[in-house]
């Protein structure tokens, strides 16, 4: 591809890099595209993922092609970009060269790196299977198919023996992909399940986040924080805070010495950065996020940008937050700077001034269950909203900055549904049938009575 590129005067034209295929990529790669330079998207998924509405397809509201579009059909109309569906695994900073998982070396004279963050599990990556966090479609589709499963299997077990371990679900985490995890599996079990089974109440659910700071949601402002708890009890989900998760087994969880019984536990208490970070060589965060300059520059290297949760940046004394809304601004600023630094490198002064990087926030949501939701709003008009007023901003805004047509149109037609039926169209299991710890009889019996009822009684 680097042999390829088109020439332009006489001279090579400007190969443009980009890893990571998310908010920070793709909006990087669509302000390149109107330049007169070689782009090439790096990304081991061959789709663009809407994150924010991952939990979404966890507790089956939406299916995945809803909230994921291929990026080859996203830069369909540019055919300065190509897209590459591999993996960085190392760089020669000298030769200006990305290697790849392949074998293949990608030259650039120009990087972006956003390849984003993983799940952080504070040193027990043994606690992996058996707390998964929500980050990508498998993650979801797995959750999806644990919570579900619960219900299944309670059901089950209640026809064949008259009893099941309770229903309690336990998530480890405060933070917004916590408290939207919680408020969902409450919504499902109490508003879409009911009804569905004949020997279990899944209304009788129960939910517990387990947080380890002082507070829920504690990046929002204190009023929202206590919006959040009052709107979550309302649901039926409980929450400790200042409770530190020592260990995790299967179908249990200790806080200290306290047991916590669990038929799903989930994890949403913490990131840590891609890898890509420590392999450039430069200094990085506890949580492998890379230190940069006012241009998103690692010190030393201006050709190099680094965007999205792998980038530390702080303005007014806080680190920017590793959202959507930041990597899509830095996307566009790493963008506007590569065109700059080329129109100065063909004798030009460039376009525009030299300015470094701002975060211009538009303010934080979070949505917590059917009607339920907490809202920072900065832009444009400042105001704390909770409950449905910031359940339909949430909503709109979503659907909004969803890409591609089909998606918006697909998503709210959705939601439009589940929300007046109470149904949700996307309740499969697939893979094992198993869930980690479950209280399994010894004996059962080979065949299921033609009665069911005789075996025990449905719930009243």
């Amino acid at each position: 591809m680097a042999e390829a590129a088109a020439t332009r005067n006489g001279a090579r034209r400007n190969r443009v890099v980009i890893l990571g295929g998310g908010f920070a990529g793709i909006n990087a790669a669509i302000e390149l595209a109107k330049l007169s330079v070689d782009i090439t998207i790096v990304d081991r998924k061959n789709y663009h993922l809407f994150q924010p509405l991952l939990y979404q397809v966890a507790l089956a509201v939406l299916s995945p092609a809803d909230i994921a579009q291929p990026i080859r059909s996203l830069m369909r109309d540019h055919p300065n970009i190509d897209v590459l569906m591999d993996e960085a695994v190392g760089f020669d900073l000298p030769e200006r060269r990305v290697i790849l998982k392949t074998g293949v070396e990608l030259e650039y004279d120009y990087l972006i790196i956003a390849t984003g963050s993983t799940h952080s599990y504070f040193g027990r990556d043994d606690w992996a299977k058996l707390a998964p966090g929500l980050k990508t479609i498998e993650d979801a589709t797995e959750i999806r198919r644990r919570v579900l499963l619960a219900f299944e299997l309670a059901e089950r077990q209640m026809m064949e023996t008259g009893t099941h371990p309770p229903l309690n679900f336990v998530i480890v985490g405060g933070g917004p992909t916590g408290v939207e995890l919680a408020g969902a599996i409450s919504d499902i079990a109490k508003l879409y399940m009911s009804k569905d089974f004949r020997h279990i109440d899944p209304s009788m659910a129960q939910v517990l986040i387990l947080e380890g700071s002082p507070n829920i949601l504690s990046a929002y402002p204190p009023d929202l924080q206590r919006k959040a708890g009052e709107q979550l009890n309302k649901l039926g989900v409980t929450f400790r805070t200042n409770a530190h998760v020592s260990d995790v087994r299967p179908g249990y969880v200790m806080v200290g010495d306290e047991r916590i019984e669990a038929v799903v536990t989930l994890w949403a208490a913490g990131v840590q950065a891609s890898p890509l970070g420590k392999l450039l060589g430069v200094e990085t965060d506890r949580r492998g996020c890379v230190f940069v300059d006012s241009h998103l520059n690692p010190p030393g290297y201006p050709e190099i940008f680094i965007c999205g949760d792998l980038a530390h940046v702080e303005e007014n004394g806080r680190q920017i937050p590793g959202v959507a809304q930041p990597a899509m601004q830095m996307g566009r600023y790493a963008a506007k700077r590569i065109s700059r630094l080329i129109a100065v490198s063909f004798g030009s002064d460039g376009t525009g001034k030299d300015e470094p990087f701002h975060y211009f926030d538009k303010g934080d949501m979070a949505t917590i269950g059917r009607k339920a939701a907490v809202a920072n709003i900065q832009w444009p008009f400042k105001g704390h909203w909770s409950g449905f007023p910031a359940w339909v901003t949430w909503l709109v805004v979503h659907i909004f900055f969803l890409i591609g047509f089909r998606n918006r149109l697909a998503v709210f037609r959705q939601w439009a549904w589940t929300y007046l039926t109470f149904s949700d169209g996307a309740r499969l299991i697939t893979g094992s049938q198993e869930l980690p710890g479950w209280n399994e009889p010894e004996e059962r019996s080979p065949v299921l009575t033609a009665k069911p009822l005789d075996i025990a009684s449905p719930k009243t």
